[in-house]
């Protein structure tokens, strides 16, 4: 492909996209890169990747599945955060009684 046929491409295909990010599906290809896997990414690298033959723009139903997914995946983290910072003390007994009356102890001044 020639190069100035290149840039053309890459700025109708961007052109084509509304939104400033897109998510695109990859393909398979001789580097390596695994197919079906959907990423949401910048409109000028959408651009990139479909023009180049990595990706193609995601269907509606792969949109919705991808940020279902993640919403999904995200709750699971916090739920797990929210587990790790949860602190627990046990007090027994005689130590409650401890921390319901305080004692204060010091010296009292008299006035001169």
């Amino acid at each position: 492909m020639d190069v100035r046929q290149y840039f053309c491409k890459l700025r109708e295909v961007e052109a084509a996209i509304p939104e400033q990010f897109a998510c695109v599906t990859s393909l398979e290809n001789s580097d390596g890169g695994k197919a079906g896997v959907v990423s949401e990414v910048t409109r000028e690298l959408a651009a990139k990747l479909v023009v180049e033959g990595r990706a193609v723009l995601s269907s509606e139903a792969e949109v919705k599945d991808f940020f279902a997914r993640h919403a999904a995946r995200k709750l699971a983290y916090e739920k797990a955060e929210m587990a790790n910072r949860l602190q627990v003390t046990i007090v027994s007994d005689p130590e409650t009684g401890a921390l319901s009356s305080p004692k204060i102890s010091g010296t009292t001044q008299s006035k001169k």
